[in-house]
């Protein structure tokens, strides 16, 4: 086994990441040391970098928390295994975990958060919810693009289950980037007709080339116009004007706002995408359109192998939403990524050690 690690550590707002060189970590029995084939670039990571939205664990240290990998070291059944590295890691024992809840375990650890994350060679986690990745996924995509699995898709597949969307449904997701594009299509395989609202042709169009019944670009429309214009969407697909299903992924004031400004009657409102901003919305909509406001935080490890299932079984197809980088360019890849120069999810492939 190779006896050192290198990794790519924040050490300050917005600076430079700089590469380090540390012993391999030996893993505790409960653990498994994973040697990282590719780490996605993620919103979160750039409010940490960024935004100034702060870490558990205080700097210096390596974000990264979509990942996949190989584990080499740790227990023996999970030795040689290729997997995915949950986003979020539960305790699996308390009161949350017990009621399904295991996303918002208080005891949970997330890697580029509580603890180095995946911008790195290799990294050691708790091995109880590793998600193995079966050999046929493995003939149709390489490792390391399958680590947008680990929040770009599982997230989208964890809020649409608990919107309680239904075959039939009109679905509408606000932003349609690194993950929405993942909510668009797994609501239509799930049997909504979707429309997809942005304010980039190049996002929407490649939406509507992958399968979305309708896209709008926003852009400098008020809230009154791109009402009226959903509404001449929704009788071209015959849909119902009732219970429609929103889903806010951009992670703007703007997005958030037109989100609640589109609820209608029983319909659920998921916000997903995250900002620092706050929203002026009247809340007293929710009690006279009888509906719902839901939040989600990444996605319970249980429900991993479902999102494998549907990658694997190509009723989603990913290659063309994923764009591969040596990670030794974080610093240029995560300027570009906040300058959105960038169409496709960054994944980071370690080039180095």
């Amino acid at each position: 086994m190779e006896k050192k690690m290198y990794s790519w550590q924040m050490t300050a707002l917005d600076a430079d990441f700089e590469l380090t060189e540390n012993v391999l970590p030996e893993p505790e029995p409960h653990e498994a040391l994973v040697k990282i084939a590719g780490c996605g670039v993620c919103h979160t990571d750039l409010s940490f970098w960024h935004s100034g939205v702060k870490t558990k664990k205080e700097l210096p240290l390596t974000l990264g928390h979509e990942i996949s990998g190989v584990v080499v070291a740790g227990p023996d059944q999970w030795l040689g295994k290729n997997v995915i590295i949950p986003a979020v890691l539960p305790c699996g024992e308390c009161e949350l975990c017990k009621k399904g809840r295991s996303n918002m375990c208080q005891k949970q650890l997330m890697p580029g958060n509580d603890f180095h994350g995946g911008f790195a060679s290799h990294i050691k986690v708790p091995a109880r919810f590793l998600c193995p990745v079966p050999d046929a996924l493995l003939k149709k995509y390489p490792l390391e693009k399958l680590s947008v699995i680990a929040d770009a898709i599982s997230t989208p597949y964890q809020v649409i289950k608990k919107s309680e969307l239904e075959a039939g449904d009109f679905a509408i997701v606000i932003g349609v980037g690194g993950v929405g594009i993942y909510a668009a299509l797994i609501a239509r395989i799930f049997g909504a007709k979707v429309l997809a609202l942005d304010i980039d042709d190049e996002k929407l169009d490649s939406a509507k080339n992958h399968g979305v019944d309708a896209i709008l670009n926003v852009k400098g429309l008020d809230i009154k116009s791109i009402k009226d214009k959903v509404r001449e969407i929704t009788k071209g697909l015959g849909v119902s004007r009732y219970g429609w299903k929103i889903f806010e992924m951009s992670g703007t004031k703007q997005g958030q706002e037109l989100g609640f400004n589109l609820i209608t009657f029983t319909s659920t409102l998921s916000i997903v995408g995250f900002t620092m901003d706050k929203t002026e919305v009247r809340l007293s909509n929710l009690m006279a359109f009888d509906a719902k406001l839901i939040g989600t935080w990444g996605c319970n490890p249980e429900l991993y192998p479902e999102v494998v299932d549907l990658i694997t079984t190509d009723k989603l197809k990913i290659d063309d939403f994923i764009e591969t980088f040596p990670m030794s360019k974080i610093n240029e890849v995560f300027r570009n990524t906040l300058n959105h120069l960038y169409s496709k999810r960054s994944v980071l492939v370690p080039d180095f050690g």
